[in-house]
């Protein structure tokens, strides 16, 4: 029995040498892979890099979508889509209610896609994006989003208005003006998306006359021939309140000659300056004492060949004492409070001479007529020597009675 003992234990350890020479060939077989004796590429295990020459592993893609899922979304901001470790295959924006898409594009590169048109308020977006990664699996992702709703919606009326000035441009005197339609709170918000571009470039700035007026002008008249890009990017802007901006605004005015009209209530005549040259002088009678016209530049806002004058639009009504009704010719607005340029033949004998009227520039007619004709919206009036009192910034366009350090403290901005 021990013979036979002996006899098997050699055996038994030479299969045990040999099991361990395989065990070593299969750990070295799991660093390496070859097709023929050992000649192949090599790889890497679990992404992380291996030798040189092996290229890295490939990855899935992910996909991120802005904004995020959620509700209260401004509808003027973009929906983007971001594709990391692959390329965007389409994407799919849809308004869940009116079952319409949105307009957008994929980048050159693939790697974003971006919407190309604003959403709606108090609208419901589904986002269905696909997407493909290095490692040549397809992704799907999706998102829902809901815009804010307004409480109330503001529109930017533009004063004077472009289609009338569209063949006459406008004076140098002419102040641009955005009359919106609701209060505003957020008032430096908004004028921070306001813009006046004069070409040539000319200094100006930003004056709020109240909660819906801003007026617009330069430090100094403008340059005839300036052309003026008037723009208002309000929409999805948060006006406060509850009130959100309706839509965005574009325009652009021209600025022709140089029209700047100066009457003197000491000599009684009026001078007329087209581009800085004199060139017709005429008598006028201002107001009288109790009636005295404003002092200061005043700029032409309205124009009416024949127009009905009533002291009742500005408090002074039938009954009561100072009250007129008359139709008038060849009238100028310069202010709002009644203060016209035109003809008076009521008033002839006092014109170069003498101050009667109700607060107006009276005018013979031939005069009037040559005023009316040549004179339009946003030329100056500058009145001096009136014993009036300063034309006040708020009465229309009284923005010129301010100095340039004035007019810039009534901007919103700090």
């Amino acid at each position: 029995m021990p013979l036979t003992r002996t006899l098997f234990s050699r055996p038994r350890t030479r299969t045990v040498a040999v099991a361990g020479l395989m065990i070593t060939a299969l750990a070295l077989s799991a660093c390496s892979s070859s097709d023929n004796g050992g000649s192949g590429t090599t790889g890497s295990v679990a992404g992380a890099p291996s030798s040189a020459g092996d290229t890295p592993a490939q990855a899935a893609v992910a996909v991120a979508i802005t904004p995020a899922s959620g509700t209260n979304v401004n509808p003027a901001t973009p929906i983007v889509v971001t594709a990391t470790n692959g390329k965007i295959l389409d994407v799919t924006v849809t308004n869940t209610a009116k079952n319409k898409t949105v307009a957008g594009k994929i980048a050159a590169d693939g790697l974003t896609w971006t919407s190309s048109e604003e959403l709606g308020y108090g609208s419901t977006y589904k986002v269905l994006a696909h997407a493909q990664g290095s490692d040549g699996k397809p992704v799907e992702q999706q998102s829902q989003l809901t815009t804010v709703t307004p409480t109330k919606q503001v529109n930017p009326n533009l004063i004077p208005a472009p289609a009338a000035v569209a063949s006459t441009g406008v004076g140098v005197g002419q102040p641009i003006v955005f009359s919106f339609t609701q209060p505003v709170k957020n008032k430096a918000e908004v004028e921070k998306q306001l813009s006046v571009e004069s070409t040539p470039k000319q200094d100006g700035g930003w004056y709020w006359i109240d909660d819906k007026n801003v007026h617009y002008r330069p430090k100094v008249y403008w340059q005839p021939g300036t052309t003026l890009k008037v723009s208002a990017k309000i929409y999805g802007l948060d006006f406060g309140n509850g009130v959100f901006g309706a839509e965005d605004r574009t325009e652009t005015y021209k600025v022709h000659d140089s029209w700047i009209a100066k009457a003197d209530g000491n000599t009684e005549q009026m001078q007329i300056f087209h581009n800085g040259a004199m060139v017709k002088s005429m008598p006028i009678s201002m107001g009288k004492d109790a009636t005295p016209t404003h002092l200061g530049p005043h700029v032409i806002s309205f124009k009416d060949a024949n127009y009905t004058m009533d002291s009742c639009t500005y408090g002074v009504c039938q009954g009561q004492p100072g009250y007129y009704r008359s139709l008038e010719k060849f009238s100028s607005r310069i202010s709002n409070d009644g203060e016209f340029v035109h003809e008076n033949p009521n008033s002839v004998g006092a014109q170069g001479s003498s101050n009667v009227s109700h607060g107006c520039i009276n005018l013979n007619a031939a005069n009037a007529e040559w005023f009316f004709t040549n004179l339009s919206l946003g030329d100056v009036v500058e009145v001096t020597n009136s014993g009036g009192k300063q034309l006040p910034v708020w009465d229309l366009y009284g923005d010129w009675s301010q100095t340039w350090a004035q007019w810039q403290a009534g901007s919103a901005i700090k």
